[in-house]
């Protein structure tokens, strides 16, 4: 008996130390550790007032490093490598050692999310926290080769993506302002320049150029009576001035505006607000919370969401500066109104085609891709700017919605909504056909 004591408690003393060296087997599976991380990049990009296009490359590089450092652990997951233009195989890890691949995961998308924002003390602080309360779960050798992993992940990433043309287009001339009647012009309260002027000019992830969905042409500018484009201007006016509650919520709800400005006498103060890719990245969240979504999937839906984000605003970005459209404020205060002002304030970019409605399409459809439809869920993205949930039964009946909160808004006219959907369903269906994330 006392034989069999000494060996019972042996056995418990031997299965309680692995449980213990191998406790963080379950503490970094967690796909909390993605998704807070991505709720931190998202609340400095809103701190930091990034430009729509510009806080979708925020999005997508870290995303991306965290699939790739991932995927050692998940042999059912395939590399991006040669599915992303310019991506070479990732660098794989040394055998011998011991690595934490979800560790790494998280490790190399904060060390790429860091590279992109101004704020680099608050995600130095977050990161800090976060490894206080994981690191102790781990072997000290097992840390130490997996933040390595991590690293060295982040560094092909970060050489990838210094290729991408957006320091060359940070040193491109401002837009130019031209009399032309039907040409953009900045707009109330803060008149800003147009931004993102060349970001066109940004490498591709999966299209093959940024022109190559273009969309069809916004009717011709026109403020003759019975004129296809005074009608288009005059249904904005109509639908602002005979605004309900419901379309109002619908618009405040998917403005998405980090551009707010406010003027009290000679002092102009800014509302900082999510994007309109944060929005998306928001709902990501909410889905894999839905659906219960693993690690893994955890990281591939934000990475799809991401890639589909990115090219669907290069796609828009290159139209806006083709068509290079003027808004319907602009146009309504000079030809029909000079007290009107829209819902929403109006960004500083021209108008064609719609940027939500692109963007939304194709990153619905990215989702839809990963977790179906009908697929039931609670945006509750916008609550923490004061505004109420919104229940939502597909991905495309929230971007649907996206779309025509921008008519509801004053901001754009419908032809942007509809060719932007168009653009955006193109941009998004690609994207699925041609990327194999998940081996058949």
């Amino acid at each position: 008996m006392k034989k069999f004591g000494l060996l019972s408690m042996l056995t418990i003393l031997l299965l309680s130390g692995c449980q213990k060296k191998d406790a963080y087997l379950t503490v970094l599976k967690d796909p909390d550790n993605i998704h807070h991380s991505m709720k931190q990049l998202s609340d400095v990009i809103v701190h930091d007032i990034f430009s729509p296009p510009v806080a979708s490359r925020i999005y997508v590089y870290p995303s991306i490093a965290a699939y790739e450092a991932m995927l050692p652990a998940y042999p059912d997951y395939k590399s991006l490598a040669g599915q992303l233009h310019g991506l070479t195989p990732t660098p794989q890890p040394d055998t011998t050692r011991t690595i934490c691949f979800e560790l790494a995961s998280v490790h190399a998308f904060l060390k790429i999310g860091t590279m992109l924002i101004f704020s680099e003390d608050k995600m130095k602080e977050y990161q800090k926290n976060l490894y206080a309360k994981l690191k102790p779960t781990m072997p000290s050798d097992v840390w130490d080769n997996s933040l390595a992993y991590g690293e060295e992940v982040a560094a092909h990433i970060k050489a990838w993506m210094d290729g991408d043309n957006y320091k060359q287009t940070r040193t491109f001339p401002k837009f130019s302002i031209t009399d032309e009647p039907s040409r953009w012009k900045p707009t109330p309260p803060a008149y800003i320049d147009g931004i993102e002027p060349a970001w066109a000019k940004i490498r591709t992830m999966v299209i093959d150029s940024s022109s190559m969905f273009k969309p069809a042409a916004p009717p011709a500018f026109d403020m003759t009576e019975g004129s296809e484009f005074r009608t288009k201007v005059e249904e904005v006016y109509r639908v602002v001035n005979e605004s309900t509650p419901e379309t109002k919520a619908i618009a405040s709800f998917w403005d998405c505006n980090p551009y707010v400005s406010h003027q009290t006498g000679h002092v102009m103060f800014a509302t900082k607000k999510i994007t309109p890719g944060g929005h998306w990245i928001g709902i990501t969240n909410i889905a894999c919370h839905v659906a219960k979504a693993d690690f893994p999937k955890t990281v591939e839906a934000y990475t799809l969401t991401s890639i589909c984000l990115f090219d669907a605003f290069i796609s828009c970005w290159d139209e806006k500066y083709r068509s290079n459209l003027i808004r319907p404020e602009t146009v309504i205060n000079q030809y029909m109104d000079e007290n009107w002002v829209p819902i929403l304030q109006t960004p500083p970019f021209p108008e064609h085609t719609s940027g939500h409605s692109v963007i939304s399409t194709a990153s619905a459809i990215g989702l839809t891709s990963l977790f179906g439809t009908p697929f039931a869920y609670t945006d509750s993205v916008e609550v923490e700017y004061g505004l109420e949930p919104r229940h939502f039964n597909a991905f495309l009946d929230a971007s649907s919605e996206a779309a025509i909160s921008r008519l509801y808004g004053g901001i754009h006219y419908m032809p942007a909504i509809e060719f932007g959907v168009d653009q955006g369903k193109k941009v998004g269906e690609l994207i699925v056909s041609r990327l194999e994330m998940e081996k058949k």
